[in-house]
C-alpha cells in the first residue's frame, strides 16, 4: 500500500475503509476491525481501545497512522490515529480506487461495434436493447465485490477481455456459432449492474437485497426475456441465450441454475472462469518478488502461487485490434 514513512518510523496515508466493524475483546473493550485499501491493494487493520469518538463506516476515505505488524503470518496495520478525510486534504481519489486501464466508455463502444455487425437480427436487437439501456452503469460498474476485476470499469474490462478470447477461439473452431457466443459473453454479467451496490468511490460496497435473493444469473436471463417480449421477438435463440446466462458459473455449487448444455454455453463458462483466474493469479503474484511464493489463495483452491519472474504480472490485455477495428 502507498504509505509515507515518517521520521519516527510510523506509516501515514489516506485509505478507503472496505470493511468497518466495531467489536469487543474478551475483556469487553471496544475495537474496530477494518479492511483498508488503496489502488495498490488492501490490508487487514485494527484500531484497539476504540473510545467511540468519531463515526467510521464502510466506503469512507480516512487518514491513518500506525505500523504494519505480522499476525498469523499475514501483514496487519495497527492504527494509532485515524480521522475522516477533509475537503481541505490533499489526496486524489484516483490514488485510492483501482480503475480500468482503458475507460469503460471506450470498451463499451468496442463491444457495441461487434453487435452492430451481427447478421442474426434477433440476437442483434435483443443484445443492443439491453446494453443500450444499461450503458451508464455498465461503463462504471466493477465486475465483482472483492475478487476479479473489482475496479471501476471492471465489468467492461472483463467482458471485452472474454470477447477477445471468444473471437480467437471461433477462428480455431469454426463450428462455434460466433454471434451466439458473443451475445452470451456480452450479457453474461450485465445484471451485476443491478446486483452490486456501488459506493461513492465507484467500487462495490455490497450486494443489494434483491441481488442476494435472486442473483445476476437469473436476473440476466430475465432481462433477455423482457427485451425479447418488448421487441416481439420469439425463437430458440432467446432460450439459448437465457441458458448461457443461467449456466455460465458452470456448476450449481458456484451458482449456476443448470450446467452448460451446448457448445457455446460450455465455451462461455470456461472463458469466464479462465479470465477471472488469470486476473486472480496476476493479482496475487504481482504482490511478491520474482522467485517467491504467495500466501495461500482461498479463491484458487487454497493454493500458493509462484512468481517465476519471466514475464510481467500486471493486468494487461491487448485491445489494439478492437480499438482499430471495432466493427469488423
Amino acid at each position: 500500500m502507498n504509505f509515507t514513512e515518517l521520521s519516527n518510523g510510523m506509516l501515514d496515508g489516506f485509505v478507503i475503509l472496505k470493511k468497518c466493524e466495531e467489536k469487543k475483546t474478551r475483556n469487553g473493550s471496544s475495537y474496530l476491525d477494518l479492511i483498508i485499501a488503496d489502488k495498490d491493494g488492501e490490508m487487514s487493520a485494527k484500531l484497539w481501545d476504540f473510545s467511540g469518538n468519531g463515526v467510521f463506516e464502510q466506503d469512507m476515505v480516512v487518514k491513518v497512522r500506525g505500523n504494519i505488524e505480522q499476525y498469523n503470518g499475514k501483514e496487519q496495520f495497527r492504527i494509532s490515529q485515524i480521522r475522516p478525510a477533509k475537503d481541505s486534504d490533499e489526496y486524489s481519489l484516483s490514488d485510492l480506487v483501482p480503475v480500468s486501464e482503458i475507460g469503460g466508455e471506450q470498451l463499451f463502444e468496442i463491444m457495441r461495434g461487434k453487435v452492430e455487425g451481427f447478421e442474426n437480427e434477433k440476437l442483434k436487437a435483443v443484445v443492443l436493447k439491453i446494453i443500450d439501456e444499461k450503458k451508464d452503469k455498465m461503463i462504471l460498474c466493477p465486475a465483482a465485490l472483492r475478487l476479479h476485476h473489482a475496479l471501476v470499469g471492471g465489468l467492461m474490462y472483463h467482458t471485452v477481455s472474454i470477447m477477445r478470447m471468444a473471437e480467437e477461439i471461433c477462428k480455431i473452431y469454426p463450428n462455434i456459432n460466433r454471434e451466439l457466443l458473443l451475445s452470451g459473453v456480452i450479457l453474461h454479467d450485465v445484471a451485476k449492474t443491478w446486483e452490486l451496490e456501488l459506493g461513492d468511490t465507484g467500487l462495490a460496497k455490497g450486494y443489494s437485497t434483491e441481488g442476494e435473493l435472486i442473483g445476476h444469473l437469473v436476473k440476466g436471463a430475465m432481462y433477455v426475456e423482457q427485451a425479447a417480449k418488448e421487441l416481439g421477438i420469439e425463437g430458440e435463440e432467446i432460450t439459448l441465450l437465457e441458458h448461457m446466462i443461467i449456466s455460465h458459473h458452470g456448476v450449481p455449487e458456484f451458482g449456476a441454475a443448470v450446467r452448460p448444455m451446448f457448445l457455446e454455453a460450455v465455451v462461455l463458462s470456461m472463458l469466464d472462469n479462465l479470465d477471472a483466474t488469470i486476473w486472480e493469479v496476476n493479482t496475487a503474484t504481482d504482490k511478491i518478488d520474482a522467485g517467491g511464493f504467495t500466501e495461500r489463495q482461498w479463491a484458487l483452491d487454497n493454493r500458493k502461487l509462484y512468481n517465476h519472474g519471466l514475464s510481467s504480472t500486471k493486468h494487461t490485455v491487448n485491445f489494439a485490434e478492437e480499438k482499430d477495428n471495432g466493427n469488423d
